[in-house]
């Protein structure tokens, strides 16, 4: 496919896995929540405290919050992203549940001060996935351009539910690919193990 013809499935793809994912029922999402945090869980337990950059849950994407307190009760940091601008990689800063918050794009919540930090390991929400590890996000390009320019790139930790998963999402070069892909079914080692 052309680059032109990727994009506008991907457009697509995007559009039906969000109506998926927002038709769970409550049951649903909750029992596929506890599976991926579990999984997370396996994931994480073996790794040395680290600085962990994650997200804030945006339109029913698996809710990582809890986890972030499982992290940080075993010393871990934690560091949510702050969207600085349309074609502008993420800066990310420390969090805690006692950190005063702003309201951002799509008025999702991010730390209101504080300086940029680099985690060693990034949780990244997928709306869909494929089997190379490659995600399928809202389509601003925000983790790819962090990524791109991140030294050393941080392990990443794709987190999303099963119902997003593709044969392929149609790579193009600047698709970065995951480490580690964690569904309510599946925890796929991809690439780089996190520190331990």
């Amino acid at each position: 496919m052309e680059r032109a013809e990727v994009m506008a499935w991907r457009k697509e793809r995007r559009a039906e896995l969000i109506e998926r994912r927002m038709g769970l029922s409550p049951e649903e999402h909750r029992d596929a929540s506890a599976a991926i945090f579990r999984n997370l869980v396996t994931l994480f337990e073996p790794m040395a405290p680290t600085l962990v950059g994650a997200y804030w849950p945006f339109r029913r994407e698996y809710n990582v919050l809890a986890f972030l307190d499982w992290l940080t009760e075993r010393g871990h940091e934690v560091a949510l992203p702050v969207v600085l601008g349309k074609g502008q990689p993420l800066e990310f800063r420390r969090w805690t549940r006692d950190t005063e918050m702003a309201s951002g794009v799509y008025d999702i919540p991010y730390p209101a001060q504080g300086p940029a930090v680099a985690p060693s390991v990034l949780v990244v929400p997928v709306v869909g996935f494929d089997p190379a590890g490659y995600r399928l996000g809202y389509g601003g390009g925000f983790y790819d351009r962090t990524l791109a320019v991140s030294d050393p790139k941080p392990v990443c930790v794709g987190t999303g539910f099963e119902l997003g998963r593709l044969d392929s999402i149609f790579p193009l070069p600047h698709d970065v690919r995951m480490d580690y892909i964690v569904t309510e079914k599946a925890l796929l080692r991809l690439g780089e193990a996190p520190g331990q």
